[in-house]
């Protein structure tokens, strides 16, 4: 039994892998949860140190935390799955997050502010406006309509060239506000012709391949 945990010990931490040695703070667990929800869904393994090795669960009132954050912290709230598992007389939990059909799932910071977070490699990253408005449409059932104009012109050539750009260089080189950037990196998303990037110091845009 114990084989399963330590196979996805092995993996390392990842985009559908977390670990977390105990949960201290909800509001903080419930930003992996939306992440994960937000994403492509993942497991979190409590009791496990960030180098791999099993400390095993402290007390009950983990889990209750973890239950705590999936309910009040995260908006909508985030379905997950729990499994138990003893390891040399140590408690490890699973905790399985599916993919969400309901996103965005936000997650409440300290501040009182509700902040959507994506999972790349093995970040929680705050998702974009962008991002957010391709969320929105994917749900509409109505087409993409793009209007090719000398902006979007300038944004494909530049990609052609060069293998990313970012959303303020893409407002300078256009001359046009960041709201009318973002509404046509929205549609280029939707027609599958660009990609986003995150990364923790930036966002970027490329070609999809």
């Amino acid at each position: 039994m114990s084989t399963h945990i330590h196979n996805l010990i092995a993996e390392g931490e990842h985009q559908q892998l977390d670990f977390k040695f105990e949960i201290t703070d909800a509001r903080r667990i419930a930003r992996t949860l939306v992440a994960f929800a937000n994403t492509d869904g993942g497991r979190l393994l409590i009791g496990v140190k960030d180098n791999g090795s099993i400390a095993g669960v402290r007390s009950d009132e983990e889990y209750y935390m973890l239950e705590g954050a999936a309910t009040m912290y995260c908006k909508p709230p985030v379905e997950f799955q729990s499994k138990e598992w003893t390891i040399n007389n140590k408690t490890v939990l699973e905790i399985i997050v599916p993919k969400s059909k309901n996103r965005p799932h936000y997650a409440a910071h300290k501040d009182g502010k509700w902040l959507v977070y994506i999972r790349v490699a093995d970040q929680n990253l705050l998702a974009n406006r962008v991002l957010l408005k391709v969320w929105e449409r994917q749900g509409k059932p109505k087409g993409v309509f793009l209007k090719f104009t000398e902006k979007e012109k300038i944004l494909l050539q530049f990609l052609e060239k060069n293998p990313t750009i970012t959303l303020s260089r893409f407002c300078r080189m256009a001359k046009i506000s960041r709201q009318k950037a973002e509404n046509i990196l929205v549609k280029f998303v939707l027609l599958k012709t660009v990609d986003i990037i995150f990364t923790d110091k930036q966002t970027f845009y490329s070609l999809k391949p």
